[in-house]
């Protein structure tokens, strides 16, 4: 061969790597596992591009190295292929879902495949596959015949419910529950089918319930918080708005404390942690009740300072609080109408966000203090959630800022309960100042002030402490085909399992749209398009997304089980995840649900573990370069970017093929699109200089850089090495192509050691001490980095070591073939390449990694500059351990010495050792 040639090479070894299924994996007691994983992808349309393959080309390099440290390595991969653009894509050509996810799987597994993953794909799973989603169905199954006991802290089967209800009715279950009448154990016995269900619907896992949801009507679905921003959804920008809707629900506010402590066993980032904690929100305070005015009406109110009770001066319900609509005053029915509907067109997330905006409206009502019988004025405001405690708060305007800002807003009066505190500059929420104005509280502060005030409510029967969490319930149902289906029918509008051993498949639709009743698309199958239909009707909705991604981690272990979704032995070999790599932006959807359902199948005896993934890294998003042309908004000419500062101009966003070095083709640009086609430029020195920024890549912003070009010019090798050699593994960093030469260069450079001229030509003789110092070095630092998932420092110490050997001009077989083992978890084709050239038999990827050993770092002699009354004249290598007088001997006997003192006897001879000799003359 005549020098590196990567298109030639890599082919190559991936198709031998196919062919002896190089990454196939079993288990294998022996040895000790480790479980590598990336974050489920979705299979988009277009492709990946090259911040997709980060974390990938981060988790490969650990699952290689791991593997040539002995372990059993896991390391899988499979497709997140339900979702809403697929769908979307059908709604527009009528083509199957199943076929366009089809589709881009392909260009998916041949983008991946090219960059030379160790993938097992023997293990694939996709959550759009019946044989994988039948599994997803018998999880939610279990789901439905579970409550949560309190008792026992888990999870427990409906039927233990069921017979305590039947002995004693449920005054003495302790249940995480919605709020129940309570009943005996004859009521019970004497309710209907229908009453019975209704019962238990309050305590099953898996609930039927309305609830206040995202609905988009553009995507003709109910959105997580997560997918809307600004009002709007993420995916089309289509507006969203608050509606109330008959929805499944997971009660995953069951798991809240037990998810909050299980952080402390999980080596996450610690930012990572506290955005889960602060989503699960745990408060620790009291409920008051407040007894609206000429009504038997109740407000309850969660409150974590009830020592301030004495500066309510009005109360503020969430615009959809059920009580709403019956305590407003004829007067003011119009004014809350026109709020309410307002305030549906904001979504949870931007009502919370949103801390400057103040809007509210009165209701015309009040109600009574329940310590002193005053009469408080009850409003609505957006910035109160009808989702978060009992959607009422007791407004403290000198103790709370919102409610300040609200009672400023609407001259509300601000009662003065703080001593010494001067409230015209805003609300002071320090627990720690004393109370004044307040009865009996008068002169407390801080906790006694709290348990004070919680006794005094309890007393009479006005409130009690208590304990609640920002987390709330996960909707669970989507108006969308593309997902998974429920296994569930109804007989007298009553929800019914499917039979133990069946589950319901995806049947054909004549559109992906909703019904003209606005029924989901699935309503619109008959009943002969059901592969088993049961009752009088099948549920209508599917599931979430992440249904299927909230357990896929348990299915690699066993992916092709048809008898369940795991074998148990196959479980307590792997176990949970060893490092898992993945997005930070999953925090609070996909990372706390698979959390709640790994701990639910843990209570429920299926998983051995609680905790999904043991240790996790979010990589940083590569940034791309976009390029921007400006246009001149009175002439619409084109402006270079140099001469901006004449012009009033709007910004463009250009393909980034279009420009090179900021240069743009204009010839291409004006081809690029019609409106173009006659563009005029203000050029400068004949050129037309583009700007840019560093922002996501997008193809809204044309940004987008692919991997396949880079893998066709550089190789995948190059690519794998650059994209780590970027910058750390956890922060952004802007996409730029300059650097990539030199990383090919670089393993250029690692080629050029093993050949001479256009010969491979290694050498059997035994390495100097210099060379096995270069080797030696690198084993300890590459180690240690890979340990540190420092995988830019890894590079930077290969390329200080070729360069070093490139100088002693090495080219033993004893040092280059520990260098390719080093170099094979992130340039794999080109080790496998030499490791072949090296006459080994069998793969690199199966190779012994190479020890470090620490003789060959530890230095036996010293250089001691040796100086003639101050002066150095040279240097001179002596055995580390010779004494001062032994040093003196051999400077004495040294014949650069003779030479200085010219037969002259020194007057003094200092030695510091291991440091320096200055002769004194």
């Amino acid at each position: 061969m005549s020098g590196y040639i990567p298109q030639d090479i890599e082919p190559k070894w991936r198709k031998i790597w196919q062919e002896k299924q190089a990454y196939k994996v079993s288990e294998n007691t022996a040895k000790p596992k480790y479980y590598v994983l990336d974050m489920f992808p979705y299979p988009s349309g277009a492709g990946l591009h090259v911040g997709h393959p980060l974390g990938y080309i981060a988790s490969d390099i650990v699952a290689r190295y791991k593997r040539h440290k002995g372990f059993n390595v896991l390391h899988p991969m499979g497709y997140d292929s339900f979702g809403l653009p697929a769908e979307q894509y059908a709604i527009q050509t009528g083509q199957h879902p199943a076929l366009t996810t089809e589709e881009n799987i392909k260009r998916y597994r041949g983008q991946l495949d090219q960059i030379g993953f160790s993938f097992d794909w023997s293990r694939e799973v996709r959550t759009s596959d019946p044989s994988y989603y039948r599994w997803t169905q018998w999880i939610f199954k279990l789901l439905f015949n579970a409550w949560y006991n309190n008792a026992s802290k888990k999870a427990e089967k409906i039927e233990i419910l069921i017979a305590a209800f039947e002995q004693e009715g449920n005054a003495n279950v302790k249940a995480v529950c919605d709020e129940t009448e309570p009943f005996t154990a004859a009521q019970w016995k004497a309710f209907s089918e229908q009453e019975k269900e209704a019962v238990l619907q309050n305590y099953r896992l898996a609930y039927l319930a309305d609830t206040w949801v995202n609905w988009c009507e553009g995507l003709g679905t109910v959105l997580a918080n997560d997918e809307v921003k600004d009002g709007v959804s993420e995916r089309g920008g289509h507006p969203v708005v608050q509606k109330k809707m008959r929805q499944w629900n997971m009660r995953i506010t069951a798991y809240a404390e037990r998810l909050l402590s299980g952080l402390e066993d999980v080596d996450w980032d610690e930012s990572i942690k506290e955005i889960q904690r602060n989503w699960i929100g745990k408060s620790r305070g009291a409920t008051v009740h407040f007894t609206v005015e000429n009504s038997s009406d109740k407000i309850e109110v969660f409150t974590t300072r009830p020592d301030t009770i004495f500066g309510v001066s009005f109360m503020v319900l969430a615009p959809e609080h059920p009580l709403v609509n019956e305590i407003t005053t004829t007067e003011q029915k119009s004014t809350i109408e026109a709020y309410v509907k307002q305030a549906s067109l904001k979504s949870e997330r931007d009502r919370q966000a949103d801390t400057k905006t103040i809007t509210g409206a009165f209701t015309g009502a009040y109600a009574k203090h329940p310590l002193n019988g005053t009469l408080i004025p009850i409003w609505i405001g957006d910035y109160v959630l009808a989702s978060y405690g009992t959607g009422a708060v007791m407004a403290v305007p000198a103790g709370d800022q919102r409610d300040y800002n609200f009672a400023k807003e609407f001259n509300i009066e601000i009662p003065e309960i703080l001593e010494g505190i001067d409230l015209e500059q805003g609300a002071v929420a320090d627990k720690n100042i004393p109370l004044k104005n307040s009865d009996f509280l008068n002169g407390l502060k801080g906790k006694k002030a709290i348990q004070a005030a919680i006794s005094k409510l309890h007393e009479i029967g006005a409130g009690t402490g208590k304990t609640i969490y920002r987390l709330r319930n996960a909707v669970f149902s989507r108006q969308r085909y593309w997902g998974e289906p429920f296994p569930v029918y109804y007989e007298n509008e009553i929800p019914k399992l499917f039979p133990e051993n069946s589950f319901a498949e995806l049947p054909p639709v004549d559109k992906y749209l909703p019904t003209e009743d606005g029924e989901p698309p699935l309503a619109r199958a008959k009943k002969e398009d059901w592969k088993q239909f049961y009752g009088d009707r099948m549920e209508y909705n599917t599931m979430p997304g992440w249904a299927g991604s909230s357990w896929y981690f348990a299915r690699y272990v066993d992916p092709n089980n048809t008898e369940r979704f795991a074998d148990a032995d196959k479980l307590d070999y792997w176990q949970n995840v060893d490092l898992y790599i993945g997005g930070a932006e999953h925090a609070t959807g996909h990372l706390l649900y698979s959390r709640f359902w790994t701990k639910f199948l843990f209570d429920m005896g299926y998983l051995p573990y609680e905790e999904p993934f043991k240790k996790m890294i979010n990589q940083g998003m590569i940034l791309g370069r976009s390029s921007l042309v400006y246009q001149d908004k009175n002439s619409k000419k084109f402006v270079s970017k140099g001469l901006l500062a004449n012009y009033d101009v709007t910004p463009i966003h250009v393909d980034i093929n279009f420009v090179e070095n900021d240069i743009l083709d204009l010839e291409a640009f004006k081809a690029w699109r019609p409106e173009f086609a006659n563009a005029e430029f203000i050029l400068e020195n004949n050129l037309y200089h583009c700007g840019f920024e560093v922002e996501k890549m997008s193809k809204s912003k044309f940004n987008v850089q692919t991997p396949d070009d880079l893998v066709s010019k550089y190789g995948a090798d190059t690519l794998r090495m650059y994209e780590m050699f970027l910058g750390p593994l956890e922060q952004h960093k802007p996409w730029d192509t300059k650097g990539i030469n030199g990383v090919s260069g670089f393993l250029r450079k690692f080629w050029r050691l093993f050949h001479q001229e256009e010969n491979f030509k290694v050498s059997d003789v035994e390495p100097t001490a210099e060379e096995l110092k270069v080797l030696h070095k690198t084993i300890k630092k590459v180690s240690e980095e890979i340990e540190r998932y420092s995988f830019n420092t890894v590079i930077s110490a290969f390329m200080i070591a070729v360069n070093e050997l490139q100088d002693l001009k090495c080219n033993k077989k004893a040092v280059l073939e520990p260098l390719v083992v080093l170099l094979a978890p992130f340039a794999p084709h080109i080790a496998e390449e030499l490791w072949s050239k090296l006459s080994n038999t069998g793969l690199v990827v199966d190779a012994e990694y190479p020890l470090h050993n620490e003789k060959y770092l530890t230095e036996n002699t010293v250089k001691y500059p040796v100086s003639f009354n101050g002066k150095t004249r040279f240097l001179l290598e002596l055995d580390k351990t010779l004494d001062k007088g032994g040093v003196e001997a051999a400077v004495l006997a040294n014949d650069n010495t003779k030479k200085y003192l010219d037969n002259k006897d020194p007057k003094k001879i200092i030695v510091v050792p291991g440091k320096i000799v200055n002769i004194v003359m």
